[in-house]
């Protein structure tokens, strides 16, 4: 029986032509393809400045800095997403809250958001969780009125809309987030980017990305030794992606409307397939968004949620490289030891306890989805009614 992971890349003669070309050209580092990669997301997107780097979580790091996070402030983000969104942060010595989210979509939820600030909150960290966009609008009022500062982690997102916008043009946010990691809709292996259409927050995006070192004579606190002269400003990391990742990413963005337009077909088919089934609910598209399917999660219904944890071993052993998609990220042995000990959110914990990742990629096509589907069905048909509690 073939094993079917929930995401896989698509590498195409085209990806590794570009590689090799890159090379080959003498600079496989900090050279003529990162800025091609940069100019061209930027264009896709539909925003001002795009800086790469070596790792979404990086291009977290950098971010919450970039918009001024700092020591002692705090951050609202969501408990269902992965650790990075938090950890990133706390990288910079802030406390992080977490919000309780929507039962449907999985996003973090707008409403009551507000009694988590406080006047060391700088910073709201809305996730576009599974590829469908939270409702932006609402976020950027409450940022608004409380003079936050707004990052869009759009990590699951690329190719996604909120209304007639594209996720990374930064409508509606002062930066936006993306993962290149190989089950995201684009890949250069490992790899991240932050959007903007500020330009105070692009110039202290490049400094976190290069050691927060600047070479610009123009923002010397000092008179210069030589041609050789650097400053580092403040803290950073050397968070670069090399020329020979963003080559490829460059030639995977050129497949990018086709990856996703393939991921909603197979989304779709599932859909149809699963229709009206009596185990699971599916997931929803709100009517201002358009979902790019990062992420196929399903929903157990109230009488299979016991039977989550025999239903996850049996989709595997039945060859379905089912995932889960998230632990709450309060329930880690690090936040408990940092004050989460006895807290819970009820929707995050109910989304928690229902919750599977189907498979989803782009080289999947109808007869791998039927049987996907089908082997779903087989193990939800072996379930006897009394051990799902009917």
């Amino acid at each position: 029986m073939d094993f079917i992971p929930y995401g896989r890349q698509w590498i195409d003669e085209e990806d590794i032509n570009a590689v090799v070309e890159a090379l080959k050209g003498g600079i496989i580092t900090r050279g003529k393809w990162v800025e091609k990669f940069e100019g061209a997301l930027a264009e896709y997107c539909g925003a001002k400045y795009c800086v790469v780097f070596n790792s979404g979580t990086s291009a977290l790091v950098a971010a919450y800095r970039a918009v001024g996070l700092d020591r002692g402030d705090n951050f609202i983000t969501s408990p269902i997403t992965f650790v990075a969104t938090a950890n990133a942060g706390r990288v910079w010595g802030a406390g992080v809250r977490f919000g309780d989210i929507e039962t449907d979509t999985g996003n973090l939820n707008p409403e009551g958001l507000e009694n988590l600030i406080d006047e060391k909150t700088k910073l709201l960290v809305p996730v576009h969780y599974a590829g469908h966009p939270v409702d932006l609008e609402a976020f950027r009022k409450i940022a608004d009125r409380h003079n936050l500062a707004l990052v869009e982690d759009a990590c699951h997102a690329l190719g996604a809309r909120y209304k007639n916008s594209k996720i990374g043009s930064a409508e509606y946010s002062d930066a936006v987030v993306f993962s290149f990691h190989p089950v995201k809709h684009i890949t250069t292996g490992e790899g991240g980017a932050v959007l903007t259409n500020d330009r105070v927050v692009y110039k202290r995006l490049l400094m976190v990305r290069n050691n927060g070192i600047t070479r610009n004579r123009e923002e010397f606190l000092n008179s210069p030794d030589g041609d050789w002269y650097y400053e580092q400003h403040q803290l950073g990391f050397n968070f670069w992606l090399t020329d020979f990742q963003s080559a490829l990413g460059y030639s995977q963005l050129k497949k990018l409307d086709f990856f996703v337009s393939h991921r909603r077909e197979i989304a779709k088919l599932y859909s149809d397939l699963f229709k009206d089934n009596p185990y699971f609910d599916l997931p929803p598209e709100r009517d201002y968004a358009f979902h790019s399917y990062h992420l196929y999660p399903i929903r157990l219904r109230e009488s299979y949620k016991p039977l989550k944890g025999e239903i996850f071993k049996k989709l595997r052993q039945a060859g379905l490289g089912v995932q889960v998609h998230y632990i709450p990220v309060y329930r880690q042995p690090y936040y408990r030891n940092l004050g989460f000990k006895n807290f819970s959110l009820p929707k995050a914990e109910d989304f928690y306890l229902r919750e599977l990742s189907l498979p989803i990629f782009p080289a999947m096509d109808d007869r791998l989805v039927e049987e996907v589907a089908k082997r779903v069905f087989n193990v939800f048909e072996e379930l006897s009614p009394s051990s799902a509690g009917d």
